[in-house]
């Protein structure tokens, strides 16, 4: 178990699980180049990031949700939760379940189902870094409220539509040991050295991590170490 100064934020996962020197740059040497796609899901975020609860019939929305992990030593902010009230015939169909998924509002009635709705710019990613970062919103989540979520929600904005994301035991693990290893990285306090790839050339901190020189200068240190090697 982690002590509240111990958390870390979730975005600095995100960034993590995309490239581990993009996290360095950000979250330990303070670096940040926004360019206009940055700037567009920074204030998507900012819209969706102010906390209010919104009703919309068996729905209640909470917008802005702070959320914290003591286990895994996560902090961060939920875009918004949609609590779905189940019908009175689900109800009776949800007596003592092995895992619940669904939770009771202080003064409100009936039981409600939890659902984590993330907000992105632009179009599903190739890799799963976004999710990660849904995934780790998610088991705060069920920390807090002693619930388990079986799934999480995206909405992108070009497509202007939802994307729903299986929470299974495979994400869970992957956003276990990314988790376990930011931690690692931050008590160490150095910035990985980079590796040049495809990926790069859509990160907007290229031209100050300088991905080819920072993995030529590695390949110069283990050139060293092995000539020093040989020649013990």
């Amino acid at each position: 178990m982690f002590t509240e100064d111990d958390l870390l934020p979730i975005s600095a996962l995100q960034h993590l699980a995309f490239c581990e020197r993009q996290w360095g740059l950000i979250h330990l040497e303070g670096v940040w180049e926004e360019d206009r796609l940055t700037a567009e899901g920074r204030v998507m975020h900012e819209r969706a990031d102010e906390p209010e609860t919104e009703v919309r019939g068996n729905t209640r929305i909470a917008r802005g949700l702070r959320l914290r992990s003591l286990r895994l030593g996560l902090t961060g902010k939920a875009d918004a939760v949609e609590f779905l009230r189940l019908s009175q015939a689900e109800e009776g169909a949800t007596l003592a379940p092995a895992r619940p998924e669904t939770v009771r509002l202080e003064g409100v009635a009936g039981l409600w189902r939890p659902l984590i709705v993330e907000y992105k710019r632009g179009r599903p990613k190739l890799d799963r870094c976004d999710e990660v970062q849904l995934c780790a919103q998610a088991l705060c989540l069920e920390e807090m409220l002693r619930v388990h979520m079986p799934s999480g929600c995206f909405f992108y904005g070009e497509p202007r539509r939802r994307y729903d994301v299986a929470l299974d035991d495979a994400l869970r693990d992957e956003t276990a040991r990314l988790t376990a290893r930011l931690h690692e990285l931050s008590r160490a306090g150095r910035t990985p050295i980079g590796e040049y790839s495809r990926k790069c050339r859509s990160c907007s901190l290229i031209e100050r991590c300088l991905p080819k020189v920072t993995n030529g200068r590695r390949e110069v240190e283990r050139y060293l170490a092995k000539a020093m090697e040989e020649g013990g």
